[in-house]
């Protein structure tokens, strides 16, 4: 049976549905809780709000704004592949991973770039609500990535016996995050999983189209 959509239009999809859904979460969640607020969803299922100002698991290892730019350029960069693999005719799978992995990356720049702007400050006191345009609580590139899935799926205490760690509380799965690095992630890990030889061919691909054209002979008259 003949696919309804091309895989052009399937990437535009992917991307588009889980940009709008991630933001409506993520507006939900800052403009109706408290900062570190949680919600008992289920034992092993809780919304909690918290923001995060820097990479995976709040990691800041440059300044923010130049964080922010390197992002960008990375989802870009994205961009160009997808281009690429869609002209070559890579499979619909693959691509749809790479459309994941690009839906992600931009929901969380769109936070960072737009987010400090527009709304105010998030705080265990007071719930965050929309603030004209460069009235929020940062500047633009600054703003910090909201987060609210928490999965802690069990936990336990460590035998006192173990060294450094003895005594000390696990909880499995322990970090909080949102929809754009569940796409990120489920991208990443299908890639490897289940296209790595697609993935090593393409960046063959990749190479020798960027080859052709920084090599690509310049005009000069004589």
């Amino acid at each position: 049976m003949k696919n309804i959509l091309s895989k052009g239009q399937l990437s535009i999809l992917i991307v588009l549905g889980i940009l709008i859904l991630d933001q409506v979460i993520k507006i939900e969640v800052k403009t109706n809780m408290f900062y570190n607020e949680s919600i008992h969803i289920t034992d092993w299922f809780y919304l909690r709000f918290i923001e995060n100002p820097g990479m995976a698991f709040g990691m800041q290892i440059v300044p923010k704004a130049i964080q922010t730019i390197a992002r960008t350029i990375f989802a870009i960069a994205i961009v160009w592949y997808i281009v690429i693999l869609i002209k070559a005719k890579y499979k619909r799978g693959y691509i749809a991973c790479v459309s994941l992995i690009l839906a992600g990356a931009i929901g969380n720049i769109i936070d960072s770039i737009f987010y400090g702007v527009i709304f105010s400050k998030s705080t265990p006191a007071e719930i965050s609500t929309f603030v004209p345009i460069g009235e929020g609580y940062t500047g633009w590139l600054h703003g910090k990535v909201v987060d609210m899935f928490y999965f802690p799926l069990f936990e336990f205490n460590w035998p006192s016996w173990m060294p450094f760690i003895g005594g000390d509380n696990f909880v499995f799965f322990s970090p909080v995050f949102n929809l754009a690095d569940a796409a990120i992630s489920c991208g990443v890990i299908i890639l490897f999983l289940f296209y790595m030889k697609s993935l090593n061919s393409s960046f063959r691909l990749v190479k020798e189209k960027y080859q052709a054209h920084t090599n690509k002979p310049s005009s000069s008259t004589h």
